[in-house]
């Protein structure tokens, strides 16, 4: 079986996956006890993620326990910096790791964020699936998920499902061509 690489992700209904300052706090308004929304079941697929270094960062801050162990797990960044326990820091090309990695044997690829990971690999359309879940508030600004300047790719609904909280989740898959 292929390796997939697939965005798992949520957002503000008006396409924001962080307020300017990089606050996240709007995620805790569908928060609830023993829903978390797919997340541990979609992770078992999954032995590599991939980070943008803001989120990787991002994530630190919140003191928890380090939420990928036992993964591998890549954070692009822009400048080289030391590998530490299971992260390797990448600053080279996102469209040359990702053939690499889909080359090895191994379980799904999962990006994990931020902006400008996601769109530079929408950029040379290395995503396969979406995992999008859509949080029930108009943040006005901020983060977007998607940018400007990505070229245009087709996508088939795979499934779609609504939670007591508000927050609606789509998953997505790439179409190859039209005919799919």
């Amino acid at each position: 079986m292929e390796r997939k690489v697939i965005l798992f992700i949520a957002m503000s209904l008006d396409g924001y996956i962080a307020k300017p300052d990089d606050d996240i706090s709007f995620l805790s308004m569908v928060g609830q006890e023993g829903e978390d929304y797919g997340y541990a079941s979609f992770v078992k697929n999954v032995d590599t993620v991939i980070w943008g270094r803001r989120t990787y960062e991002k994530v630190l801050s919140f003191g928890v326990e380090f939420p990928h162990a036992g993964r591998n797990v890549f954070v692009m960044t822009s400048k080289p910096l030391q590998d530490y326990g299971p992260v390797r820091f990448y600053s080279g090309s996102v469209k040359e790791l990702i053939e690499r990695l889909k080359r090895q044997d191994g379980k799904n690829i999962y990006v994990d964020g931020g902006s400008v990971l996601v769109n530079e690999m929408l950029r040379y359309q290395l995503i396969d699936e979406f995992y999008i879940s859509v949080i029930p508030i108009l943040l006005g600004d901020g983060i977007p998920l998607f940018r400007k300047g990505i070229p245009e790719q087709k996508l088939k609904l795979a499934g779609s499902q609504h939670f007591e909280k508000g927050l609606v989740q789509m998953h997505y898959v790439r179409t190859v061509n039209e005919t799919e």
